[in-house]
């Protein structure tokens, strides 16, 4: 098991949060609140957030924008991430990923399956990385964030969780660009 290492010193990141929705505001978005409060409750900075359509080639636009401002470094969206027609978040993050983090989306359908039973299998939870940014698709539910935030991102997502994490190999993502 993982543990946090307090004699390194903790990193916050800049996080993007995006809700996709053709039927909530920013008002209304539960989802996107619950993100928003454990970031900031974390110690992180919320860097942006924003809400688009249940539109392939919206989601991937906003992601890619932000994958290129250097103010990100990682963005979570919520929404969009079940089997029905409209449901294309996944698509469209698969659209901007250089490299699938696959086990990702495995360990949140095992959090997922304490929680829920059965039911997990309809949900598409996924991770990525482009531009040196990492990506994050989780289900629209303020339950299911809290599920990722809690028992994912939040270790994940700090430089002091050992034996590794996200947050320590952040410089090295485009080292690929950099050989010649």
């Amino acid at each position: 098991m993982g543990r946090i290492d307090e004699t390194r010193e903790f990193i916050p990141v800049r996080i993007a949060v995006l809700t996709v929705s053709d039927t909530r505001s920013l008002a209304d978005d539960r989802s996107g609140r619950v993100l928003v409060q454990r970031i900031e409750d974390a110690g992180h900075v919320v860097a942006a957030r924003e809400m688009v359509r249940d539109e392939r080639a919206e989601i991937a636009a906003r992601l890619r924008a932000w994958c290129a401002d250097p103010q990100i470094d990682v963005v979570i969206s919520t929404g969009g991430t079940g089997l029905t027609g409209r449901d294309v978040t996944v698509e469209a993050h698969r659209d901007v990923y250089e490299k699938e983090i696959e086990a990702f989306g495995t360990v949140f359908a095992v959090i997922s399956m304490r929680k829920i039973g059965t039911s997990a299998v309809q949900s598409r939870a996924t991770g990525g990385v482009a531009n040196g940014t990492y990506l994050f698709a989780l289900p629209g539910s303020p339950g299911a964030c809290k599920d990722a935030w809690d028992e994912i991102l939040s270790l994940q997502l700090d430089y002091r969780h050992m034996p590794c994490n996200f947050v320590e190999i952040l410089p090295r993502l485009e080292e690929h660009r950099r050989r010649k």
